[in-house]
């Protein structure tokens, strides 16, 4: 543990290749990226014409791009490709996905004020003729 809290583990151009646990952490999270996009992509579908489209169709997205970018990756880790298997791309990653879920929060934290305008309007076209 003590490795992993050093600079030279984080920004060595040359870090080498997964240990073994760690590589399957890594495909066990990439395993439920791949899942968690089918899921999403089958739910995305069933509510196309729904108030929750933008919020299935932006997770679906995220799923489906962190899915490659983890592939991505790890394949470059791999093959000990000098500069693109360094591990602080790992690091921009995951900033990436916290960056990328809050604007997904963001959508959800929008979709009731969405709703209360869509009654109102339905309120207000109820009595025009």
């Amino acid at each position: 543990m003590g490795n992993f809290l050093t600079w030279n583990f984080w920004f060595s151009l040359r870090p080498g290749a997964f240990v073994s646990g760690s590589l399957r952490m890594v495909l066990g999270f990439i395993g439920l990226l791949i899942i968690l996009t089918i899921a999403a992509g089958v739910v995305k579908r069933r509510w196309a014409k729904s108030l929750y489209a933008n919020f299935w169709s932006g997770l679906f997205t995220f799923f489906w791009t962190n899915a490659l970018i983890g592939l991505l990756l790890t394949f470059f880790n791999y093959e000990m490709v000098p500069f693109l298997s360094a591990r602080f791309w790992l690091l921009v990653w995951a900033a990436g996905l916290i960056v990328w879920l809050a604007f997904i929060v963001r959508l959800v934290v929008k979709i009731p004020q969405k709703k209360a305008l869509l009654e109102k309007e339905k309120e207000f076209k109820k009595y025009i003729p």
